[in-house]
């Protein structure tokens, strides 16, 4: 069976892909990966916040107003539970690509602009095959308008792609107003390829202390449905790949994501789970398939059951939402 893929113009032996996590901070994690089967990895982020801390420039933000509301600096971490400096992580993408054949993608986090951007071009020149602009933006100004929020996201990115000559993918969340007009315009502004989606991941509430605290969840199956259909919508579309980020657990989901139009299938959180050689058993299972359904290769499969190809496009859209309504029983 032919499983090989192509994404951001990276021929991939499959499309299996490990997303950014904790387990990409061990180099010897990533060897079993790769010796599992993944066809590339991406590695966790750098973060905009240890940048400005490399800087020195952090401490002024977060002290800011400490006087008047001195509980405020519980919301950010100090500077200790940062996990990696710039530096250390411009190596440990030198390590990785030494010691992978796979490629490397490296991991960009922020929400702003400014001199972090400057990092894409230093990622690249560590060897970073392709880079991931994960930009984790919460507009909490009433202010703010739909448009000003949409023109961050443009305006890093093409910043980014001003400075690297690698790929560039954007790793977006689904609260856009119009999420396809957003993908339409990061498509035209140069974007590689778009990652759908990022998961916000949300607070709890403590109400025993009257504390705001981090509570992560890994991703469950059911959360597949929303990046599956606008990676449908999307497909043919577009000049850039797509990528499915969200609720991979199965061989079946990885294939549901590749019939949607998708070039790659992250997965995280099921390797979290069952551990990284859950990866081959992956593989074999979407091989199984592809074998009984009398495929002989994956890109037969590719874009089957987007909007463009689907025999029922109009499922895509509202039909499907009278449809599940009206089908509803007690």
């Amino acid at each position: 069976m032919d499983l090989s893929t192509s994404y951001l113009n990276i021929p991939l032996k499959n499309p299996l892909v490990p997303s950014s996590s904790p387990l990409m901070r061990d180099l010897g994690n990533l060897r079993h990966m790769e010796d599992a089967g993944a066809a590339a990895v991406i590695l966790h982020s750098l973060f905009e916040e240890e940048i400005l801390q490399e800087e020195k420039t952090l401490d002024a933000y977060l002290n800011q107003g400490a006087e008047s509301f001195a509980e405020a600096l519980s919301y950010l971490p100090e500077a200790p539970q940062y996990h990696s400096t710039p530096h250390s992580y411009l190596n440990y993408i030198e390590e990785a690509k030494a010691a992978l054949d796979i490629p490397v993608i490296a991991s960009l986090n922020g929400a702003s602009l400014g001199g972090w951007v400057n990092y894409a071009r230093l990622i690249e020149e560590a060897g970073a095959d392709a880079l991931e602009l994960n930009i984790y933006y919460l507009p909490t100004d009433p202010n703010l308008s739909s448009l000003s929020v949409e023109l961050i996201y443009l305006d890093i990115l093409r910043q980014v792609k001003e400075t690297v000559n690698i790929p560039v993918v954007m790793k977006l969340s689904p609260y856009f107003s119009n999420m396809a007009r957003m993908a339409t315009q990061l498509d035209e502004a140069g974007a590689d390829g778009l990652a759908l989606f990022n998961r916000f991941y949300q607070p709890d509430f403590d109400l025993e202390n009257l504390e705001v605290w981090p509570n992560l969840r890994l991703s469950q199956s059911s959360e597949q449905r929303l990046p599956l259909r606008w990676i449908a919508l999307l497909y043919g579309q577009l000049q850039a790949d797509l990528a499915l980020t969200t609720g991979v657990h199965t061989a079946e989901e990885a294939l549901k994501g590749v019939a949607a139009g998708a070039a790659i299938t992250m997965t995280t959180s099921a390797l979290l789970q069952n551990g990284i050689d859950y990866i081959t058993e992956l593989l074999l299972e979407m091989t199984y398939w592809l074998n009984e359904h009398d495929y002989t290769s994956l890109q037969q499969l590719r874009g089957s059951l987007s909007q463009q190809n689907c025999a029922e496009p109009d499922m895509l859209t509202r039909a499907n939402y009278v449809r599940v309504l009206n089908s509803y029983t007690t």
